[in-house]
């Protein structure tokens, strides 16, 4: 059965209600269900918000049927800067993990993608499909060479996650012009199994799943994971080169970009 999708929107905010709906829900996720903090979240009024906020895109999907009075309308959300935005911000999101300078010395067209998240009653259905659509027109649109940002393991027991994190190192790590690596101060090494003793199967069960979908389209990773106390994750750079993405997944987007031209 085809699933009905007729009540969901994707789009950008438009306005302070979605920015607000998309902060509360990025409250329940990344605060209430995860137990993250930061300096600017406001507990009072259950909103996770940073100094980002005001300078990046909010990819925002919308269920209709929801209350956008009460803020209850944004089921999923995606975070999204671009490098020329980012030049005239000072830096991205990600400067404060990962040394970007290889990424910066490509000269190519950069989008950060961050605070990716979804209401718990929408995971696992069409929510996340949709938001990647609407993201791929949107990286079409601004001819983006190069998305990356950083995707977390929950939790910063790094004996736990010692077999995913491997895996990422051995098989999926970037190639040198873009391998970013986490700064010193919190960063760890992921080459902590031996590839000879991987396990395939059981490495991607405990891989999340936008680390997964990330892969499936020819994801990579930097060098190193950046241990979060104050979200209580653990980090890796995700990046993705458009130019050596998966020629089905790229058929599909350009085929679909060129229909709505």
């Amino acid at each position: 059965m085809t699933p009905d999708t007729s009540h969901f929107q994707v789009r950008l905010a438009l306005c302070e209600a979605d920015r607000l709906a998309a902060e509360r829900l990025r409250y329940r996720v990344f605060v209430e269900e995860l137990g993250g903090d930061g300096p600017l979240v406001d507990h009072a009024g259950r909103f996770e918000r940073d100094e980002f906020d005001p300078v990046d895109d909010h990819l925002i999907l919308v269920d209709t049927t929801r209350d956008a009075a009460a803020l209850d309308h944004v089921v999923g959300v995606y975070r999204l800067l671009r490098s020329d935005r980012a030049a005239a911000f000072g830096r991205f999101y990600c400067d404060s993990e990962y040394d970007l300078g290889p990424l910066r010395a490509t000269g190519r067209r950069l989008l950060e993608l961050g605070r990716s998240c979804v209401d718990a009653r929408y995971r696992g259905g069409t929510a996340m499909f949709l938001l990647w659509n609407a993201l791929a027109e949107y990286v079409l649109e601004h001819g983006v060479e190069v998305l990356f940002g950083v995707a977390s393991f929950h939790g910063t027991d790094v004996e736990a996650l010692k077999l995913p994190l491997s895996w990422l190192h051995h098989h999926h790590l970037a190639p040198e012009a873009l391998r970013v690596r986490a700064l010193p101060a919190h960063y760890q090494r992921m080459d902590l199994i031996p590839a000879a003793a991987l396990d395939r199967r059981a490495a991607m069960v405990a891989m999340p799943a936008l680390i997964k979908a990330y892969l499936r389209l020819g994801g990579f990773v930097g060098d190193g994971a950046y241990i979060d106390l104050a979200f209580n994750t653990t980090d890796v750079c995700l990046l993705m080169d458009t130019a050596a993405m998966s020629e089905r997944h790229k058929g599909f987007y350009t085929r679909k970009h060129e229909t709505r031209s």
